[in-house]
């Protein structure tokens, strides 16, 4: 499959340092902020720098390194929010949506880190 990245998403627009944004964790390959409308009291996306659309887009084309280094953001956000239950956290949510089923709204991969609340069912029944 081949994809097709808009380099004009607002997340590539973030990268390219054009729309200001909340950091709370960036290494060489990833970058961590807080959504500006959260849907709970911690939300921070996590969203690799690379041009990459979705995770299937991510595992098939990214280099290992990328991978690794966005893999590990995820958790060490988690851990920076005190989120993870080994270390008395009360847990979180951890959401990727992929396409119009998926109801992803912006073209770039990112996961949606969730928590300081109880989160509820994970879709309607």
């Amino acid at each position: 499959m081949e994809f097709k990245y808009d380099s004009n998403n607002i997340f590539a627009k973030i990268l390219k340092k054009e729309i200001p944004n909340e950091t709370v964790f960036e290494t060489k390959h990833s970058l961590a902020f807080k959504d500006i409308n959260p849907a709970a009291p911690i939300h921070i996306l996590v969203i690799p720098k690379g041009p990459y659309i979705n995770y299937d887009h991510f595992v098939s084309q990214a280099t290992n390194e990328e991978i690794i280094d966005f893999n590990k953001t995820i958790i060490q956000v988690i851990k920076n929010e005190k989120l993870d239950p080994e270390r008395n956290g009360n847990g979180y949510r951890l959401i990727a949506n992929t396409g119009l089923n998926g109801v992803q709204e912006v073209p770039h991969l990112h996961f949606h880190i969730l928590g300081g609340r109880n989160m509820g069912f994970m879709v309607s029944r």
